[in-house]
């Protein structure tokens, strides 16, 4: 079976893309392009990286509420982007849970305090808790757990299924990810700019009310998902009961933001 609003991809401005839409119970509803191709994810990452978190706070390793990252700040408040860390520097620019502040150092952070707590490398710790239970066989990360992932459509599809139907992780843990973490909290959203609030799950964005968003007008206040600046995205919409996931090899940008909306409202549209 295929979705015919996938092919609307072939209209992106980008020299590749491809996409892929998982339903709840793990069917593929569509597929268009090279699934298979791999793309760098830029914050793609960040999902992948807090999933491999819950599953150490699953296994015991870590607490949600126990301090990690700068003074005062706890392993939540880094998933949830409130740790008030900066966004690309490891210094402090606001106190803990008063600011949604998206930080790639706070995930940095992160995976140094999980490697810490199981004595694994982070990014084998990703291999062994979330990539390989998954058969995510094309996908590595070497580097930032914030933004040096690699995948394919294939993958996260896999990947997409796991978040509407877990496996790996107590369905209660999966909800708590995807309840917003510090209600109210306002901030920016990049590339978006000021959201008030700015909602955040543990490691996924939550679209909320946001307006403009990267999703579709379609999109359920409830979906949640991640985009990159590498121009991809993955989002799951619970009302729909599906996940997207489209990646391209081209930077994030005024193209993506025109693209984006419509594809998910076109995708939105015919699974209905």
């Amino acid at each position: 079976m295929s979705l015919n609003s996938l092919a609307s991809i072939e209209n992106w401005p980008v020299p590749t893309a491809a996409a892929g839409v998982v339903r709840a119970d793990g069917t593929i509803a569509g597929t268009h392009g090279p699934t298979g191709h791999r793309f760098p994810l830029a914050s793609v990452t960040k999902p992948l990286a807090a999933y491999a978190v819950l599953v150490a706070y699953e296994e015991g390793a870590v607490e949600l509420d126990e301090p990690a990252g700068p003074p005062g700040a706890t392993v939540r408040h880094l998933l949830a982007h409130t740790s008030g860390l900066a966004f690309d520097e490891h210094r402090v620019t606001a106190p803990p849970g008063e600011r949604r502040l998206y930080s790639n150092a706070g995930f940095e952070q992160l995976g140094d305090h999980v490697a810490k707590a199981t004595e694994i490398p982070f990014a084998e710790y990703v291999r062994q808790a979330v990539l390989e239970p998954l058969g995510m066989t094309r996908t590595t990360l070497e580097g930032s757990p914030a933004k040096d992932g690699v995948s394919t459509v294939d993958d996260l599809l896999r990947f997409a299924a796991e978040l509407q139907a877990p496996r790996l992780l107590d369905a209660r843990t999966v909800a708590e990810a995807m309840t917003v973490q510090y209600p109210g909290t306002k901030g920016v959203l990049p590339g978006y700019g000021h959201q008030n609030p700015n909602d955040w799950g543990l490691g996924f964005e939550i679209r909320a009310a946001k307006s403009p968003h990267w999703t579709g007008t379609y999109s359920s206040p409830r979906t949640f998902g991640h985009f990159g600046q590498s121009g991809t995205f993955l989002w799951t919409d619970p009302d729909a009961g599906a996940s997207c996931v489209a990646l391209t090899d081209r930077a994030f940008g005024p193209w993506a933001i025109e693209a984006w909306p419509g594809f998910t409202d076109g995708v939105l549209g015919e699974l209905r």
